[in-house]
């Protein structure tokens, strides 16, 4: 009997571990937690565009969970961004990159703090909230932009903090000068820029009439033109073309310099006729066998243009395939020489930076200057102390820019230190300008530099500053202007003792933005 009963215990005893046991199999554990976080892209806000994305919130809700309904966003804006704002999109994406297929809500924040109204429903998954501005067309540039997403409001007004990280908010504003489409024209590309003594603002740039491939083709040179640090730009003129046959006798990848001495502008670029771009053109001088460098100039500040010429005979060695400027802009040496970068495509059509000068304020032009290095093609030059010019060069091999230097304009070169070594660059044009600004309350000469800061892929487009003339390129002074994937072009000038002006390429746009040297030089 006892045997009986503590048989019996046993049974309960298993029954009620096993019950247990099962319980426990069967509970399921509680959802992850819904979260949200915050990403701001290094763009900046630009007048004339209607998308600029600002700010990124992903919000992630874990399998396991119901659907989520939000009724309503908390925002923040900086009080100096209010008046310059039209309004502010939302678009719902299921993934990158910004798209603004699904619009969500508008809004024109007439405050610092502001709700946006909203219907979404998001089920498990990872959702993507993005922000987008659109400037007003009076909009000023010299006011950055803080745009916030703090809180989302569920239906059950329960809130989901937005986790804000480490980048930065704060975005700069420029002005789109050029879009893909503006005037019927398809593309707008390779910026140079300059600042006469008026303190006017003069970019010249390919109009790419039918698509975005390079000469041969429809081109011409065109020129907008500032008379306020870039706040506003003039309507555009054509200042280069050819003429008939259109189709077949384009001009492009213009550079520009200022002479200080006479006040008076030069254009260099190159014209096609017929196929005498890159790939068609031959020894010889003619403009029927090999692509023309030719200029134009302006007396009264880029209001006027003269008719292009060709100064082909001057500069070109007639055995070489090519000869043409470097995109982007030339310098006024301190003894008064101007100086353009060029390149030539030798007898055996091996690429080949160099230079052309004038000591006469562009009367008459010298070229048929050897370059330093082989197998290199646009570059850009400067004056580091008198006499000696740097030039900075795109290189083929990739990965970095060449740099070599000369004392006696270009008849022996001597490779510098920072060549291949100091400068990532993806194969692209950059742009290298001295200027002298306030660097710590002092006026200094300073290198500034500008391209796409990677190896591999035209993106990042970031101004770099050299406080000992190209000797050093430190990576605390530089800054990045735009993340995007990009043409990569870029030009840079001096607007004043304080402030940088960037003309650069976005996909078939020309965008400025004006930058102050201590965001630079840390």
């Amino acid at each position: 009997m006892q045997k009986l009963i503590f048989n019996a215990g046993l049974c309960f005893l298993f029954l009620l571990l096993s019950s247990f046991e099962c319980s426990k199999k069967s509970t399921a554990p509680p959802p992850a937690a819904i979260q949200a976080s915050a990403y701001a892209p290094a763009t900046p806000v630009l007048k004339g565009l209607t998308a600029n994305p600002v700010l990124r919130v992903a919000v992630s809700i874990p399998s396991g969970n119901s659907e989520q309904q939000y009724k309503k966003i908390i925002c923040t804006l900086n009080a100096d961004a209010i008046s310059n704002i039209q309004k502010i999109d939302v678009y719902l994406t299921g993934g990158e990159p910004f798209s603004i297929a699904n619009p969500v809500t508008s809004v024109n924040p007439s405050a610092a703090s502001f709700d946006l109204a909203v219907n979404l429903n998001l089920k498990p998954g990872i959702h993507f909230i993005w922000f987008s501005i659109v400037l007003k067309s009076d909009a000023t540039i010299d006011n950055k932009i803080e745009l916030r997403c703090t809180k989302l409001i569920d239906n059950a007004n329960k809130e989901l903090l937005v986790k804000q990280d480490n980048s930065v908010y704060a975005k700069r504003t420029g002005v789109a000068i050029r879009k893909a489409g503006d005037d019927n024209f398809n593309t707008y590309r390779i910026p140079g820029i300059a600042t006469t003594d008026k303190g006017t603002l003069l970019s010249v740039y390919d109009i790419r009439y039918n698509n975005s491939a390079d000469l041969p083709g429809n081109i011409d040179v065109g020129l907008s033109r500032s008379t306020d640090s870039g706040r506003s730009w003039q309507p555009m003129k054509v200042i280069m073309d050819m003429g008939a046959p259109h189709e077949n006798n384009g001009v492009g990848d213009p550079s520009i310099l200022f002479d200080p001495v006479t006040k008076k502008i030069w254009v260099a670029a190159l014209w096609s006729k017929g196929n005498r771009s890159i790939a068609g053109s031959l020894p010889g001088i003619s403009p029927d066998t090999t692509g023309q460098f030719v200029l134009v100039s302006s007396n009264d500040d880029g209001l006027t243009w003269s008719a292009p010429y060709t100064i082909t005979p001057q500069v070109k060695n007639p055995a070489w395939h090519l000869f043409f400027n470097g995109p982007g802009s030339g310098i006024a040496m301190q003894d008064g020489k101007l100086v353009f970068a060029a390149q030539y495509w030798n007898e055996t059509k091996m690429p080949y930076s160099t230079i052309i000068y004038s000591d006469d304020h562009g009367t008459n032009w010298k070229g048929k200057v050897n370059g330093p290095k082989s197998n290199t093609t646009e570059s850009q030059v400067v004056e580091t102390e008198p006499g000696t010019l740097m030039l900075n060069m795109r290189d083929n091999r990739g990965s970095f820019r060449s740099v070599a230097t000369t004392t006696n304009l270009g008849t022996t070169w001597t490779e510098h230190s920072t060549s291949y070594n100091a400068l990532p660059d993806p194969v692209c044009m950059a742009s290298i300008i001295k200027a002298k600004v306030m660097v710590n309350g002092m006026m200094k000469d300073v290198l500034f530099f500008s391209n796409p800061n990677t190896k591999s892929g035209r993106y990042n487009i970031t101004i770099k500053a050299s406080l000992d003339l190209g000797q050093t390129w430190l990576p605390a002074n530089q800054l990045l202007i735009d993340e995007r994937q990009c043409y990569g072009y870029s030009s840079l000038t001096k607007i004043d003792d304080n402030t940088i002006g960037l003309l650069y390429e976005g996909s078939k746009d020309l965008y400025f933005v004006k930058v102050s040297v201590n965001e630079i030089i840390k």
